[in-house]
């Protein structure tokens, strides 16, 4: 059997074998088990924490922990981790994020946009739902389906005859891969990790009504700085809150009361 014909049948075998749905009911390509998730996970995270400064302010710290707590107290046991770690980054970036194998990241500069327990719950939220709808699994695997199709072109250009197209070729498909299947691929990810981000927040007693107010804050910390919603892994703001206002009717009932996180003066 050729190269070509190889490759070929380890996509096809792929595809077929690694069929999955996300929480929401999309098809997905999943490659990887739970723990090979996990694993890579805590190795990222040993890193972030190793190069990257950690807040030692306590208040901080503890506010951090309570929202993330309340949230994570509505999420079912996960395969591959038994518990949820938290750590604050001292940072100015206005970000926050969640790793497979149950590790959470927040930025001190968030808490510069997200100004209270409601809104900071929307982003830990979030990001807690790409590791339920393992989002970071699916990419990986769609970049490896990426990277078997890669070679079964090189491979047939190479025998076509065509080795002076070649290089050509190849670099435009690079391009495609990346804005035709991983970057769209992308935003379907984060819309739907604001929708099952919204349900954790709203399960767990806080406010649905203020993930509109942090991407309106969002909006607004960005001046204009976001690059286009075609060239760009995240929806628009202006989508992001259109879709979560048309949402926010529709989330459960409230599971637990109200959390009541203190935030640092």
């Amino acid at each position: 059997m050729s190269n070509w014909s190889r490759l070929s049948v380890v996509a096809s075998a792929l595809i077929v074998a690694a069929c999955s749905s996300s929480p929401t009911g999309r098809n997905q390509l999943i490659l990887f088990s739970d723990s090979d998730m996990s694993s890579l996970g805590a190795q990222s995270f040993e890193q972030m924490k190793q190069e990257q400064p950690i807040s030692t302010d306590k208040a901080l710290n503890a506010y951090v922990q309570c929202v993330s707590n309340a949230v994570t107290a509505h999420v079912p046991p996960q395969a591959g981790f038994d518990e949820w770690e938290v750590v604050v980054f001292d940072s100015e970036q206005v970000n926050a994020f969640a790793l497979p194998g149950g590790k959470i990241g927040v930025y001190t500069g968030l808490l510069n946009v997200a100004v209270d327990q409601d809104q900071l719950a929307t982003v830990i939220g979030h990001e807690i739902a790409h590791v339920l709808a393992d989002h970071s699994n699916e990419r990986l695997s769609q970049a490896q389906l990426a990277n078997v199709g890669m070679q079964i072109t090189d491979i047939a250009l190479a025998s076509s005859g065509a080795a002076e197209y070649r290089s050509a070729t190849m670099a435009a498909l690079g391009l495609g891969v990346q804005y035709g299947v991983i970057l769209p691929y992308g935003r379907t990810q984060e819309s739907e990790a604001d929708i099952i981000g919204l349900d954790l927040m709203a399960q767990a007693g806080f406010n649905p009504n203020a993930s509109v107010a942090l991407w309106m804050n969002m909006a607004a910390a960005s001046k204009g700085a976001q690059p286009p919603e075609m060239l760009s892994t995240h929806p628009s703001h202006d989508t992001r809150i259109s879709d979560l206002q048309d949402q926010i009717p529709r989330v459960p009932k409230a599971q637990s009361g109200k959390p009541n996180c203190k935030a640092p003066s």
